[in-house]
């Protein structure tokens, strides 16, 4: 699935639009926070609402008090027993896992509060017009839109 969605959105952005996007940091800070996709390490390995074995090796180095993340589209907050760092997941607008629909997001307030909100919108419509793009990966990506669920 992942190759063929990856080969369809470089087709839709061109080039030019990939290579900018591909020369961005892979992480960066903002105002005390780490921000990335997956964890500080990966792109692809992250963090859950319940901690795991590797959450110590994945937080290794990592000097601020909080870190903003997605990649698992699970919203969530909370404290690592590593060194007390915060851990923050706004979910996912387009394709959430929990299985609410809703888009999902956070608000980050001037006294660093963090405040998940959901909104609904045509997650059906999107879901179609996914498919509609064709090909196998397609189908995978918009049963989980309809579904909000991997």
């Amino acid at each position: 699935m992942v190759p063929g969605a990856i080969a369809s959105s470089r087709e839709a952005l061109g080039d030019e639009l990939v290579d900018d996007l591909a020369s961005l940091p892979a992480d960066c800070h903002h105002e005390g926070a780490l921000v990335c996709h997956g964890s500080p390490p990966s792109d692809v390995r992250s963090f859950l609402p319940e901690p795991a074995d590797d959450e110590a090796e994945l937080l290794e180095g990592v000097t601020h008090a909080r870190v903003y993340f997605g990649h698992t589209h699970l919203p969530f907050r909370r404290v690592s027993a590593v060194r007390g760092i915060e851990l923050v997941n706004p979910g996912s607008v387009g394709m959430p896992f929990d299985g609410d629909t809703r888009a999902a997001y956070a608000l980050i307030h001037l006294d660093r509060a963090v405040e998940h909100r959901r909104v609904a919108y045509d997650h059906a419509a999107s879901a179609a017009a996914v498919r509609a793009l064709g090909g196998d990966w397609t189908r995978t990506v918009a049963g989980r839109i309809e579904r909000a669920e991997m």
